[in-house]
């Protein structure tokens, strides 16, 4: 088996094993909730034919249908409990729609149904091996004009944790985000970011809250921290104020046959 391969399938086991996960993935549910106000606003067909990637357990599902987003719909994620649990999260609101879930690695896989009108996605992307070539292939199942809008987190993410790594000397394992400058450099890509400080007690407590999530998987070939080294390091990010931030960035794209315009800014 492949490197890359496995490596999935630890994300996979991740997020399959976060039992707690809409209890404590606060984050996460806020940026799905802007995610789907923005989605909201955008300039749909009657009934698009829509996809989700990663959809985990339905928070932007969820926001879109409280947003009026309305249409024919794929939902899929790369784990089958997420999938399971997105479709039980839903009420009688899913009858307003055509739904269908599907267990897909979006990354890697095609989906059925295409083309679409609308590619959607909330912090999924950062767990692809490679974010660009991800969304340049989402590109190609997008309608003419249609629209792909994702949120994904970049560079300054954890900023805190890292810097308490490196005063230390010490080889952070935490996932290498891409710069927001990368996924503007996309053809005809907008891209706006935003900042959410989060507060933890301790350095304990931020760790167990990203295993809460799932989000333990670290940078490729890290080997994790003997007790020592990582006792020094909590040390330095305690004394820092055990505070994290999470930058994120959401890139819209366009199908073929869609002129725009390429930049980024901060609201």
């Amino acid at each position: 088996m492949a490197f890359n391969d496995r490596r999935k399938d630890r994300i996979k086991s991740a997020f399959s094993g976060a039992k707690n996960y809409n209890r404590n993935a606060k984050i996460q549910k806020l940026v799905a909730g802007r995610l789907a106000s923005h989605i909201a606003r955008l300039e749909l067909p009657t009934s698009p034919r829509v996809l989700e990637i990663g959809c985990g357990t339905g928070f932007l599902t969820t926001a879109m249908v409280e947003a009026g987003v309305r249409g024919d719909w794929l939902v899929t994620d790369l784990s089958p409990k997420m999938v399971a649990e997105c479709q039980a999260s839903f009420d009688d609101t899913v009858n307003l729609l055509n739904v269908q879930f599907a267990v897909l690695d979006g990354e890697n896989e095609t989906p059925s149904g295409g083309p679409f009108d609308l590619i959607c996605s909330s912090l999924a992307l950062q767990w692809f091996d490679n974010q660009i070539d991800g969304l340049k292939r989402m590109l190609g199942w997008l309608k003419p004009g249609g629209h792909l809008i994702a949120t994904t987190l970049t560079s300054n993410t954890f900023w805190q944790w890292r810097n308490a790594h490196a005063l230390e000397n010490i080889e952070c394992g935490t996932l290498q985000f891409h710069d927001v400058a990368d996924f503007a450099a996309l053809p005809n890509s907008k891209c706006s970011l935003y900042c959410i400080d989060e507060e933890h007690g301790d350095g304990i407590t931020f760790l167990k809250s990203l295993k809460a999530i799932g989000a333990t998987i670290p940078a490729a070939h890290h080997m994790p921290l003997g007790p020592a080294r990582l006792r020094t390091v909590l040390s330095r990010f305690e004394k820092a104020g055990s505070c994290v931030t999470y930058e994120v960035t959401t890139v819209h794209l366009r199908g073929a046959g869609d002129a725009g315009q390429c930049y980024y800014f901060m609201p």
